[in-house]
């Protein structure tokens, strides 16, 4: 864990130094696994000072997924690889003067230790991936409800396997498919795999 004070302006800190700080983090810690792959902090505490974080109120929802998606696309252009789900909170911090702030970023491993895994959906909505199946279907029941006719009921699943997420079709009418191939059983997914439910398509990413 390495934690570096950035100094701002007098003015209020500005969204885009916190997404600088923050790939700048990844930057600076990376490291490579025994497989091989460059791998770098998924969970960000930026400490603020109180001014400053009220500062964010309204729209700090916002603001933590747009640096999460920030933290996300820096990976896939820089080819790094994430042991987790990615996370980023704002917590306030008396002992840093206003225009300041501080960015502690860690390591965390997924439970089951397959990594970080969500699907795309077509609208941009995403879906993390964790450490049980879901299924993919029509059903309402199912994890991820699909509307679309040619889509079955319960479609497919997807499952946390050794290293890599596993998708599975139940049966479906139609198939699924993995990057326009029909799959017979079950296939590993790779980062930016697209999956075919019917007439859906869904991008799959391990970051």
């Amino acid at each position: 864990m390495v934690e570096g004070v950035f100094r701002g302006s007098r003015a209020a800190i500005r969204p885009i130094e916190l997404g600088r700080r923050l790939v700048r983090e990844m930057d600076d810690q990376r490291s490579v696994d025994v497989k091989g792959r460059r791998i770098v902090p998924n969970d960000f505490l930026i400490h603020l000072n109180p001014r400053d974080l009220a500062s964010f109120a309204d729209i700090e929802d916002v603001l933590q997924a747009e640096l999460v998606e920030a933290a996300r696309e820096y990976a896939r252009e820089e080819g790094y690889h994430f042991m987790g789900p990615v996370r980023v909170r704002l917590t306030a911090d008396e002992t840093l003067r206003p225009g300041r702030f501080a960015v502690v970023a860690t390591l965390r491993q997924s439970a089951g230790g397959v990594g970080a895994g969500s699907l795309v959906l077509p609208s941009g909505e995403r879906i993390s991936l964790g450490d049980r199946p879901i299924i993919i279907g029509r059903q309402s029941d199912c994890h991820v409800t699909l509307n679309d006719q040619n889509v079955s009921r319960r479609h497919a699943e997807i499952r946390p396997g050794r290293g890599a997420y596993v998708i599975r079709d139940l049966g479906s009418t139609n198939g699924t498919l993995v990057n326009g191939t029909r799959i017979v059983a079950e296939q590993r997914l790779r980062d930016g795999d697209i999956l075919g439910f019917g007439s859906t398509y869904v991008r799959f990413e391990a970051s």
